[in-house]
């Protein structure tokens, strides 16, 4: 059975783009054929709404011990991406579990069959911008850190905390966790500033810092309006394709085949040169 990959994508500041990369970050991962399951746990419910999907029955219910999570799953308009929805009731839901004494470990618990069950390559969760409750469960429940971060030098402060708070839940008892890849959003070419916070990140942290970087793009603002990930709305903009670059790095950091697709052609000039070859 294949193991199924968790995936938080996780920052304490809102305003990175942490919900417009979950929502089209799934969707490229699967285009690329890959099983892909998003859970929205942001009370917002800005990933449902993105995907088109209804605000219906949230996780919440499923870490009461109400529901089984494999009941929440909705079918999205992307195939082989699916998602679990988030609705209003979510944001009371850390006073409710808060009451149980393993309050941190109940989304892990909730997972636990949809996890073990080997239907997805990829379980995705967009966190809420807050380092409450739900945002520790996620932590202790993935495997593995995105940390998606905004090319302004505000963002470097909370990214410290970040990768803090991502070590204190490894020693605390989710070893396996680590940070995937830090991404850099809302670059502007043709600013100044945006290079120099991109290679102050990459002098700090390295190789965790994907090569692919998230452009500003009208278009990617445009398309959550529409109920579509970027693909849909517009395959050929750069945002399309810089996401489309995103999933194929981070598949090859996980070392898994990545197939070829149509509409690759397109060369985009914020993408590395190794992989635009590829393209």
């Amino acid at each position: 059975m294949k193991k199924t990959i968790v995936v938080a994508l996780a920052n304490q500041k809102g305003g990175v783009g942490k919900t417009t990369t979950a929502v089209n970050f799934s969707a490229c991962l699967a285009e690329k054929r890959k099983k892909v399951l998003l859970v929205d746990l942001d009370p917002q419910a800005n990933a449902t709404s993105g995907l088109g999907v209804e605000k219906g029955a949230s996780v919440f219910s499923a870490m009461l011990g109400e529901s089984g999570c494999q009941e929440l799953i909705q079918k999205t308009g992307i195939k082989g991406l699916d998602i679990i929805p988030s609705e209003i009731d979510l944001a009371g839901s850390e006073v409710a579990i808060a009451r149980y004494d393993d309050y941190l470990h109940r989304l892990r618990d909730a997972m636990e069959p949809v996890i073990e069950s080997g239907v997805y390559d990829f379980i995705i969760f967009d966190c809420p911008p807050s380092l409450g409750i739900l945002f520790m469960n996620a932590l202790n429940t993935a495997d593995e850190v995105i940390i998606p971060i905004q090319c302004e030098y505000f963002a470097l402060e909370g990214l410290g905390v970040m990768v803090d708070i991502v070590n204190q839940i490894r020693d605390a008892g989710n070893p396996q966790l680590h940070i995937s890849g830090i991404l850099m959003t809302m670059y502007n070419l043709s600013t100044n500033l945006s290079q120099q916070v991109v290679q102050e990140v990459r002098t700090h942290f390295g190789k965790n810092v994907f090569d692919t970087l998230i452009p500003r793009n009208v278009r990617l603002s445009e398309a959550p309006s529409y109920g579509q990930p970027i693909i849909q709305y517009d395959s050929n903009c750069v945002g399309a394709i810089a996401y489309r670059t995103l999933a194929k790095e981070f598949l090859k950091r996980q070392k898994q085949s990545v197939p070829d697709e149509p509409g690759e052609s397109s060369l985009y000039n914020l993408v590395p040169a190794d992989l635009a070859e590829e393209l």
